[in-house]
């Protein structure tokens, strides 16, 4: 690698860095927290390893330089102040190990994204978010808490070639190429599930739209996702939050 390469590659892998700190404030700041729980992760550039949440801190803690750096196997990787919870590594380690193609991971335990995940129809076509995931959902049936590395396996069997998994009676898993996919395949879905809750909540018959208009709806969303809008999956929408973050609050960038 020649000196030019290596700048390159570490720019990189600093701005890898500051971009998943800000996922960490954004997604404090719309509330999908649980305490320490719940994890984002973000595969190092040139590497196969990832970043991780250091355990024990708040997602408003977060920062670029105190993120985790560790292998596949759960080695920490360089100087560390911190450990790494156990179960967030079983869980996305199973997902970067098993899909080259997906370099973030979204996991979040929010009430409506439990709540859903523990009815035995899942998510369902309901509303213009919903019906975006139609067909393109996966579950993983709950085996206790991801403590136990032979379920990584399974895991990633469960997610077969979809990039959003429900783990039932658990949470709701997004993944992307990118930060940006990641984030948006994951506020669609959230948004999904609190309608869900919401209109369940109504006490009335719901509307469900015919196969073949939630099949239309999924191949538009895809459209729009894939950045026939001229913009790649997610990629204003985050931004647009992570102007809103600067302005709250940029230490995160540090």
């Amino acid at each position: 690698m020649t000196a030019a390469q290596d700048t390159e590659l570490m720019d990189a892998q600093a701005a890898a860095r500051q971009k998943l700190a800000a996922a960490y404030r954004i997604v404090d700041h719309l509330g999908w927290t649980e305490t320490i729980y719940g994890h984002l992760t973000l595969r190092v550039p040139g590497t196969n390893h990832f970043l991780i949440n250091p355990w024990g801190l708040r997602y408003d803690e977060v920062t670029a330089s105190n993120l985790v750096e560790i292998d596949i196997d759960g080695n920490i990787v360089g100087p560390s102040n911190y450990p790494v919870n156990e179960a967030g590594f079983v869980i996305h380690s199973a997902v970067h190990a098993g899909r080259d193609d997906l370099h973030c991971v979204f996991h979040i335990h929010t009430t409506a994204g439990m709540a859903v995940a523990a009815q035995q129809d899942g998510l369902l076509p309901i509303s213009i978010m919903a019906t975006g995931y139609h067909g393109r959902v996966a579950y993983h049936d709950y085996e206790g808490p991801s403590l136990n590395l032979d379920e990584r396996e399974r895991l990633v069997a469960s997610l077969g070639e979809k990039q959003v998994l429900i783990l039932r009676n658990h949470g709701l898993l997004t993944a992307g190429a990118t930060v940006e996919e990641a984030f948006i395949l994951m506020f669609r879905l959230q948004r999904a599930c609190e309608i869900q809750i919401a209109a369940q909540a109504g006490g009335s018959a719901l509307t469900i739209p015919s196969t073949a208009v939630c099949e239309e709806s999924a191949r538009l969303t895809d459209d729009f996702l894939n950045g026939n809008d001229g913009a790649p999956a997610g990629t204003l929408e985050f931004a647009s939050y992570v102007r809103l973050i600067d302005q709250l609050d940029p230490s995160y960038k540090h």
